[in-house]
């Protein structure tokens, strides 16, 4: 899988690293832990090519910036620490791209750096841990600007493509602290408004919705007094219609200062069936947007007509199933995305799925064949078919291999149960198969 691969979210106070720290790391503990698992997934990733972008580098009021030199050094002496020294290639065929898809895009990008750049602490932080699970790969350190938001989320739009275009896996690095002025001590002053941006950022992070973030209130930023929150958007909007799994890993703020530690993994296509992924997509948008997608691909067994039933589960446990076992739309496409979101949101047994669940879910769709009907149980099969258990307008279905059920007559129990059919009560059944697509 060639583009991105991997975003991450993290903060950057010189205390994280021992030799400047100390034993008062311990006070951060939370975040250097955070930091340890965030490079565990990141090397998992396989990284060809590493953007970091940080606040606190060679920046322009009106223009993103970029480092086009050949490589780029740096240590935190200055911090107190002995070492280490950090030299890190660049990836000029990677610059390049990202040069041209801005130009096309109208968004302005300048160099912050022809010669041998020096890189600061908003990357040298979070590069202490993460070097660990690079492999060797070059580095982009990216900076900006005081445009607007909209702006810097088209910026990340721009490095998407970039990244597509160079065929690599690409991982992203967003360095930036939240609020800087969460308690009467912060290094910026106290102001209240700092804890509620915070909160409202590290939730949105949580269910991943990016509409919130680029709907701050523009006053609420500014009380907060934050430096990563365009990294973040940067971030944001080079992910964009990638199937992403964020989980917020920690956040804790001990010096008035708000550190967030958020992984943004991008799901391999090749993770997930088309029917599957068309299901995760349409709850996603559902839940958070309220949007209902189109499919991005039309595969053969979309086109097909066929009863669907979507299921939904989270640690294991059922979060919501809904189906038809008929068609009732013109295609297992238009099956798909309605059962997904009754599923989701119409299952009367559970509350609607919110968005900080979304990381968690586990998906299921089951296309089925045309039900039969059959003399008597001895036609059935637990693992094998489905079962309709039908007495005058009253029918239960259940799907087949489920766990815990394992006889013929179970199945039927419950098919009883489900459609309010006593246990005397003479039936007609009918049996159907599966196409399972988790």
């Amino acid at each position: 899988m060639a583009g991105i691969v991997f975003g991450c979210i993290t903060p950057h106070p010189p205390i994280l690293i021992p030799d400047v720290g100390g034993g008062r790391v311990r006070e951060v503990s939370a975040t250097k832990e955070a930091m340890e698992k965030l490079t565990e997934q990141l090397a998992r990733h396989r990284p060809e090519t590493v953007f970091v972008i940080s606040p606190h580098g060679a920046y322009y009021h009106d223009a993103m910036g970029v480092a086009t030199s050949k490589s780029s050094t740096g240590n935190m002496l200055r911090w107190g620490a002995a070492g280490p020294d950090y030299y890190f290639d660049n990836d000029l065929e990677a610059v390049a791209a990202l040069e041209e898809e801005a130009k096309a895009a109208n968004i302005p990008l300048r160099s912050i750096g022809e010669q041998e750049y020096d890189l600061d602490h908003g990357v040298l932080v979070p590069i202490y841990f993460l070097v660990k699970g690079m492999e060797g790969a070059p580095l982009v350190p990216l900076t900006f600007c005081w445009l607007p938001l909209e702006r810097h989320f088209a910026f990340g739009q721009a490095l998407r493509r970039a990244a597509e275009r160079i065929g690599k896996r690409v991982a992203i690095i967003a360095s930036g602290d939240l609020s800087h002025r969460l308690t009467p001590i912060a290094p910026a002053g106290y102001d209240p408004d700092g804890k509620v941006f915070d909160e409202k950022l590290v939730d949105a992070i949580a269910a991943y919705d990016t509409r919130a973030i680029l709907t701050l209130d523009e006053e609420l930023i500014e009380h907060a007094g934050e430096c990563g929150l365009r990294s973040i958007v940067i971030l944001l909007g080079a992910l964009e219609g990638l199937p992403v799994k964020s989980k917020v890993l920690s956040y804790e703020g001990p010096f008035g200062v708000g550190y967030l530690v958020a992984s943004l993994e991008v799901e391999s296509p090749g993770e997930m069936h088309p029917l599957a992924r068309l299901a995760k997509e349409t709850i996603e948008s559902y839940v958070r947007q309220g949007k209902t997608p189109q499919p991005k691909e039309f595969t053969p067994e979309m086109r097909e007509r066929a009863g669907v039933f979507v299921s939904l589960k989270m640690g294991g446990m059922l979060r919501g199933c809904i189906g038809t076992y008929e068609p009732a739309r013109a295609n297992v496409a238009e099956e798909i995305i309605d059962n997904a979101i009754n599923s989701a949101t119409r299952d009367p047994r559970f509350p609607p799925v919110t968005p900080d669940e979304l990381a968690d879910l586990e998906y299921s769709v089951d296309v089925l064949t045309k039900p039969e009907p059959v003399a008597s149980e001895a036609e059935l099969d637990p693992k094998r078919y489905g079962v309709i258990v039908e007495c005058g307008w009253r029918k239960g279905l259940l799907l087949p291999d489920l766990e815990g059920v394992d006889t013929v007559e179970h199945q039927i129990e419950v098919c009883r149960s489900k459609a309010g059919i006593l246990p005397d009560e003479p039936v007609v059944l009918y049996r159907f198969e599966v196409k399972r697509y988790r």
